[in-house]
């Protein structure tokens, strides 16, 4: 199976005959680029022409992400996955008010479900969160139009997140905040859910699905839009679990972050995260429908597939929603 590569140092990615390397003054090391399905950079990393061609015959996504953690943008492959239908079943479906609002619904139902999953879980564990269950249990998804669904979206995610000074006491959070985080806490969100979008963007890519067509969030210039959508979904089940088990059990600490304009982890810290991260993409569950185990990270795949068989009139769309 192949696996990201995360670069957390400074260098230069180049090509020498049909090899990657990654060089810089303490290595000059090759990277077996069949082994791997994306890269993400953490420092400041140039790629050489020859590597961006290299990179992108072998339809691997890069990722860059500033000092703080926050994603700054992708090398995107050629699509090669062309189907002309399944685009335009995605543009009409996201102009079609009825069928927009029918997706999105599902989506922010799927992550409604996922978010009372998750606390169920730390409930049976002996956590008092019966509280925001039943706050979440009982906000409505109105859905006369996309506004009434994104505002549905927002007050789920206010009664979820007020949960966790009840699951972990090691980094309160009174409110989430965003570039810069401003304590630890929002840090280790702000950077999980940089993952998940950039995990989620790799999948998207081995769909026919257009990464820029959405349907909960709006598209916009320059931003895969789409990532955004599926991966609320999972947030609960993939970034704050991790989080949870990373925070509770010590692997991240105090002396796990810097604070300068805003507060963010210390290279070992995100080295931590990323590595308990993927042992949670790898983590495998059979499934009910496929009669077989599959990875998280392959759940994220499934839905998009999911989606193009609603857009294309085969199957109605239901969001993921964990049944275990």
């Amino acid at each position: 199976m192949k696996q990201p590569l995360n670069i957390n140092s400074n260098g230069i990615l180049y090509r020498k005959d049909n090899t990657l390397k990654y060089t810089n003054k303490e290595v000059d090391k090759t990277i077996p680029i069949h082994a791997i399905n994306e890269i993400n950079c953490y420092g400041k990393v140039s790629l050489k022409s020859g590597a961006i061609t290299l990179l992108q015959n072998e339809k691997i996504i890069v990722n860059s992400f500033n000092k703080y953690g926050h994603y700054q943008g992708s090398l995107y492959p050629k699509i090669t996955l062309n189907s002309g239908t399944t685009i335009v079943k995605q543009a009409l479906a996201y102009n079609n008010p009825d069928q927009r609002n029918y997706i999105a619904q599902e989506i922010v139902q799927g992550m409604k479900h996922n978010m009372r999953k998750t606390l169920m879980y730390y409930s049976k564990k002996g956590k008092n969160v019966t509280e925001y269950i039943e706050k979440i249990e009982k906000e409505p998804i109105l859905n006369k139009n996309i506004n009434q669904i994104l505002s549905s979206e927002g007050k789920l995610w206010q009664h979820y997140y007020p949960a966790f000074n009840e699951i972990t006491k090691n980094f309160p959070l009174k409110k989430r905040e965003f570039r810069p985080p401003t304590n630890e806490m929002n840090a280790l969100i702000s950077f999980g859910n940089s993952l998940l979008y950039t995990t989620t963007l790799s999948e998207i890519y081995h769909t026919y699905l257009h990464p820029s067509i959405s349907f909960l969030h709006e598209p916009r210039e320059r931003r895969f839009s789409l990532a955004c959508d599926i991966a609320d979904i999972f947030k609960p089940i993939i970034v704050s679990r991790t989080i949870f088990k990373l925070v509770n059990t010590n692997m991240i600490n105090k002396k796990s972050f810097k604070d300068d304009v805003g507060v963010y982890l210390t290279d070992k810290g995100r080295q931590k995260f990323i590595e308990e991260y993927n042992n949670k993409l790898k983590t495998t569950i059979k499934h009910p429908n496929l009669n077989k185990k599959v990875s998280y990270r392959y759940l994220i795949r499934l839905e998009g597939y999911k989606l193009i068989k609603h857009i294309l009139n085969d199957k109605t769309y239901e969001s993921f929603k964990a049944w275990w």
